[in-house]
């Protein structure tokens, strides 16, 4: 099944027919664009008429807006979960991690249009999806801030950094194919090294050796 096809990728969207229109419009905003893409050629991806998608959404603009909210819920879902499970900063930082980037190569035609198709929300949409974004960026902040606190990461522009881990997550999406060579796993765990190597505290210095006493009493003679 293809990558936006399987129902549970709408998570509550009823009914089936709306489900089909959402996917119908992520293959076609993520092949032409949103601006490119017609009503009609959303309708005809779902094997409906034109005049049906009204009955759904709106607009086209509102059917974009849907795909984007489930898409923002369902990061915020993931990073949230990570956040607040039990372990030290490190690990929690490395779920989040783990788990965002891996859903964005594994949903990787539906994160593209999440992500890079903001500009064409209207004004409360785009508040809307701005505010789940600044909520995903709240909790990895809390993340790193733990581990600053408790003296296991060493940064010090913790908004600036977390930025870059979900960038660097976000941008899965924009180069992903399910025909590469590295599966989404691998590519979580590395990615999870890498932002851990990038926060983490240098290791304490060795404390130096004590030096070695001579086996001789003072003042004895060879």
């Amino acid at each position: 099944m293809q990558d936006g096809q399987e129902p549970a990728a709408w998570g509550g969207v009823e009914p089936e027919a709306a489900q089909r229109l959402l996917t119908a419009g992520v293959e076609a905003f993520a092949e032409r664009g949103y601006h490119a893409t017609t009503t009609r050629d959303i309708a005809g991806r779902a094997g409906m008429s034109p005049a049906a998608l009204y009955i759904h959404f709106k607009t086209k603009e509102e059917l974009l807006f849907r795909i984007s909210r489930v898409g923002h819920e369902r990061a915020r879902a993931i990073i949230a979960a990570a956040a607040e499970s039990e372990g030290p900063a490190g690990e929690r930082l490395a779920r989040a991690v783990r788990a965002f980037a891996r859903w964005h190569a594994e949903h990787h035609t539906t994160a593209r249009v999440v992500q890079y198709e903001l500009a064409a929300l209207g004004e409360e949409h785009y508040a809307e999806i701005v505010a789940l974004r600044r909520d995903i960026d709240r909790l990895v902040r809390g993340i790193i801030e733990d581990g600053v606190r408790d003296g296991e990461f060493a940064v010090a522009d913790v908004p600036g950094t977390a930025l870059a881990v979900l960038s660097l997550c976000v941008d899965v999406a924009r180069w992903f194919s399910a025909s590469g060579s590295r599966p989404p796993d691998e590519l979580a765990a590395l990615y999870a090294d890498l932002v851990g190597r990038m926060v983490a505290a240098p290791a304490a210095p060795a404390a130096p050796a004590a030096p070695k006493r001579s086996g001789r009493k003072r003042g004895a003679r060879k």
